[in-house]
């Protein structure tokens, strides 16, 4: 039997980032059955997908004649101006059918809604000419700039840039040198695609379809001034694209809200797995000399338990986030910033909707059995991609965990939020 979250929904209906401002926006409930249509599509390719170590130029282009990457773009360029909650709905769904795939989305529609944070001559840059460019992003700040006259100077590697084949443009993390009586910090630079090539170094256990292979610029390549945005800035709750983007979305400080572009597609993964074990467990006749040798699966009381147990996890995952992000949403459009209390909430509930998902798609892995190893089996490789995903820094529990501990026992705590 298919549950409805139907408490869930009544919290939706409150939610700001769940209405478009945008005139010609589809609804939200149109994208979702959009999305939800493409999971059989998307289940079908997930094997063809890891073999092929990136999400195919067709199934982008689905995504793209979808609308999904408009779907947290500024307006003025054809976006809808959507916010995490659709987000989060949309990228759920795409994550039923193949993890790889959702998590490639996800991130090139967050960076729509990033990039809109940046001034405005560089969102011309970038969408002036190509309302449908779409960035890949690497992060972490390895990577000194080098000030110069008009702009800064780059060059070096950045890792982990998911999508990158079918991107356009990267944002890359850099520390920027001390300027004038500022401090150094970090933050992102931005760089077309003609300035950088492609290092084919993708070759993992998990969420290989994902293509998060590395930007290379090998010499020094100059960037503007005004393609810069700090993080600082991005967390300010008034970054200098709020002057031409007057949606209270894009004053949300990143990291309140971010990472849920990450939690997402392994939420979604969570439900598929869910379903894929429900379709498993009407069909497959265990075998063997142990006890019970013969039966259905879903016969067996520790598999209903365990299907219990998973889906009553996504449940509580979906609705810690769904809270977290409603008000992150409610109080930006209010004009009001989000506390340093709400920040870290909202990062321990990313993590720990993480932590759930993941412990909902390994209590139905492990009891599958030896079946669950084959390749052509969703399961397994769910069980990968979400272990993968849980791992990641910005949702990994230990790390968020122990920032939310030092919080409350009132010491500095050590962590993004």
């Amino acid at each position: 039997m298919n549950l409805e979250h139907s408490s869930i929904r009544t919290v939706a209906m409150k939610a700001p980032g769940r209405m478009s401002p945008a005139p010609d926006a589809p609804s939200l409930e149109s994208l979702v059955s959009t999305a939800r249509e493409l999971v059989p599509r998307l289940r079908e390719r997930a094997q063809q997908t890891e073999i092929e170590r990136r999400v195919s130029e067709e199934t982008n282009q689905l995504f793209h004649r979808a609308g999904f990457f408009r779907l947290m773009q500024p307006a003025r360029y054809g976006g809808y101006e959507y916010g995490f909650t659709a987000l989060l709905d949309v990228i759920s769904e795409i994550g039923r059918g193949c993890t790889s795939s959702a998590w490639a989305c996800s991130l090139g529609a967050i960076h729509q809604w990033l990039l809109g944070l940046f001034p405005a001559q560089a969102q011309d840059d970038v969408w002036r000419e190509s309302p449908r460019a779409i960035l890949c992003g690497s992060y972490s700040p390895i990577t000194s700039a080098q000030a110069v006259d008009g702009g800064y100077l780059i060059q070096g590697k950045w890792r982990f840039a998911s999508n990158i084949d079918n991107s356009q443009w990267a944002m890359l993390g850099v520390q920027f040198p001390k300027e004038s009586d500022a401090a150094p910090g970090a933050g992102f630079l931005l760089a077309p695609r003609s300035d950088w090539s492609i290092e084919d170094d993708w070759y993992v256990a998990a969420q290989a379809g994902t293509g998060s292979k590395t930007v290379v610029i090998d010499k020094p390549t100059f960037v503007p001034g005004h393609r810069k945005l700090t993080f600082a800035e991005a967390a300010s709750g008034a970054p200098p694209g709020a002057a031409v983007n007057p949606n209270r979305i894009y004053s949300i400080s990143f990291l309140s809200a971010i990472p849920v572009c990450l939690v997402a597609p392994l939420l979604g993964t969570a439900q598929g797995a869910i379903d894929a074990f429900i379709d498993l467990c009407e069909n497959r006749v265990t075998r063997g000399g142990i006890g019970g040798a013969g039966a259905l699966l879903s016969q067996f009381a520790h598999v209903q338990s365990r299907l219990a147990d998973a889906a009553a996890a996504v449940d509580a995952a979906r609705l810690v986030l769904d809270r977290d992000i409603t008000e992150v949403e409610l109080t930006a459009a209010q004009g009001r910033s989000v506390s340093v209390e709400k920040r870290i909430r909202n990062r321990r509930g990313h993590a720990y909707a993480a932590k759930l998902s993941h412990a909902a798609i390994q209590s139905l892995f492990s009891c599958v059995g030896g079946s669950s190893l084959a390749l052509g089996q969703p399961i397994q490789r769910m069980w990968r991609d979400g272990n993968a995903i849980a791992q990641h820094i910005t949702l990994n529990w230990d790390a968020v965990s122990t920032m939310v501990g030092q919080h409350m026992l009132g010491l500095d705590p050590k962590g993004a939020y």
